[in-house]
């Protein structure tokens, strides 16, 4: 099946302006793991008839693990290049499926010149779910599963986006268990602020050890993330203990885009 991503610049050549932009982030354009879930938000968004486009090669990084590893200069050259392109297209509403880029757009872009509307993946889901425009099968795969759901730091507790992601989960037919620390006390998952890129530090246990202990004790058989990060940690995590073939580790747009067996 081929997958219709149409750029904005083929879009503007047509005289033609999307609703939305799809930013996929670095992690969901070269990360072999992360490329699954932004081609399930690509199937809901052309499912749906969303009309939606991608930067392509016009896309650069956020900007976001440079500020968070306290280089001030390179994030600002990066946010002014990206908000550059994204002024000249006139984009009005951008979706991420990376809390990390939803953030830095969302609220680190506007004093630097780059306003925009910027929702997460989930919330666009629950938007397409509650409009009627996207219906998922009756008792999917996920009948009766428990899933638990790992709130990512910069999408929790530093946006306040706690619901949509759940009520995805609950849409499913599915069980959600919830871990002890879950919501505003959710445990980082290890990989934020620039933690993803260099090698851990002295201690007795990594972060993503714990997380996925708390995860574990909820005797869930998926894990339901909401950012590519997150994933990846909590996939190594799962590998950790050995328990790949009994837990799944999956985005919250992979969840549903296989409920509605697109």
């Amino acid at each position: 099946m081929s997958m219709q991503v149409p750029t904005m610049a083929e879009m503007m050549a047509k005289g033609e302006t999307p609703d939305v932009l799809f930013w996929v982030g670095c992690a969901g354009s070269f990360d072999d793991r992360a490329k699954k879930i932004t081609k399930a938000v690509v199937k809901i968004l052309n499912h749906c008839n969303v009309s939606f486009a991608v930067l392509g090669t016009e896309e650069s990084c956020t900007g976001d693990p440079a500020k968070r590893a306290g280089n001030e200069f390179t994030f600002q050259m990066q946010a002014m290049m990206n908000i550059q392109v994204l002024n000249g297209y006139e984009v009005k509403k951008i979706v991420t499926a990376c809390p990390h880029c939803f953030n830095t757009l969302k609220n680190e872009y506007p004093e630097l010149g780059g306003e925009y509307e910027v929702i997460h993946h989930t919330q666009l889901i629950q938007d397409l779910i509650n409009t009627g425009k996207l219906a998922l099968k009756d008792g999917g795969v996920f009948k009766g599963k428990k899933i638990t759901f790992h709130d990512p730091c910069y999408l929790g507790r530093a946006n306040n986006v706690f619901d949509a992601p759940r009520e995805l989960i609950e849409k499913l037919d599915a069980e959600l268990v919830e871990m002890k620390r879950c919501k505003t006390k959710g445990l980082c998952c290890g990989a934020g602020g620039a933690q993803m890129f260099k090698e851990a530090e002295k201690g007795d246990k990594e972060v993503n050890i714990e997380r996925t202990e708390d995860a574990l004790e909820t005797k869930a058989s998926i894990i339901a993330t909401g950012c590519p990060f997150c994933n990846t940690m909590m996939t190594d995590g799962i590998k950790n203990f050995e328990k790949e073939s009994e837990i799944k580790v999956l985005d919250v747009a992979e969840l549903i885009a296989n409920a509605a067996e697109l």
